[in-house]
């Protein structure tokens, strides 16, 4: 029986060429997972999918605490379930009437956690934007979105990986009240009615006007024959087929 000694140089290139053959592997293994994060990532979804006579009133939050009570019952008086985007930051200091939109049957999704400019920051701070205010939202009304609204309205690739990493989709919109200016509540009625379409997402925030506005767009809505529901129930589960429209 013959005994065989290996040298210390050998032993050592022996380890070496081990510690470098699982290099590579973890190397091809985590471009394999890139490359399946890639295959996640979805174009933001403008309008729903579902073909219905239908439309989602989606209301961005990171202010306007003080005109929601009166929009609840604006959309409580209309059968209107409406989706509202909220930031972590707001949704911290009103836990209880995050509740009471929850309670009501709304749709409560993710506005990031402060309202910033996700497209100047590292995709590290946008993804830390989006967990911190999930966390805040699931903590408060037990449910963790699966939509996200960006600030501003702006993305990026960058952003898209993001959102895709973290298993969310990403929401614009089809129809702009553009609310945010305070325009004439007939003008924020006229935006809305002279654009209704299926499946439309038309966005809003909580203002003056906008609550002024709210019901004749709401009857509106009710008399050409639409449902007003949350966004997840225009928007097929079957992902890859979302629709661009008119952002504005």
């Amino acid at each position: 029986m013959k005994i065989y000694f290996i040298s210390r140089k050998k032993l050592i290139v022996m380890l070496l060429s081990v510690l470098l053959l699982g290099l590579f592997t973890a190397i091809l293994l985590m471009r394999g997972d890139d490359s399946s994060v890639a295959s996640r990532v979805l174009d933001p979804i403008y309008q729903g999918n579902s073909g219905e006579k239908a439309v989602a009133i989606a209301v961005n939050v990171d202010w306007g605490e003080e005109y929601i009570p009166q929009m609840l019952k604006s959309f409580k008086e209309n059968q209107a379930e409406v989706t509202f985007f909220v930031s972590g930051k707001w949704a911290e200091k009103n836990p209880e009437l995050l509740k009471e939109m929850k309670a009501a049957g709304h749709s409560i999704q993710n506005h990031g956690y402060k309202h910033l400019h996700l497209n100047n920051i590292s995709a590290e701070e946008a993804s830390e934007q989006i967990r911190k205010a999930e966390e805040i939202i699931n903590s408060t009304v037990g449910e963790k979105p699966r939509f996200f609204a960006p600030p501003y309205g702006e993305y990026n690739q960058q952003l898209l990986n993001v959102v895709a990493a973290l298993d969310y989709e990403l929401i614009m919109w089809s129809i702009d009240t553009i609310d945010w200016q305070r325009p004439d509540p007939a003008t924020i009625v006229k935006r809305v009615s002279n654009k209704l379409h299926n499946d439309a997402i038309i966005l809003m925030h909580p203002t003056d006007p906008t609550v002024k506005a709210l019901p004749a767009i709401l009857e509106r809505i009710k008399q050409d024959g639409y449902k007003m529901l949350t966004i997840d129930k225009i928007i097929n589960q079957s992902k890859g087929d979302n629709i661009k429209g008119d952002n504005n």
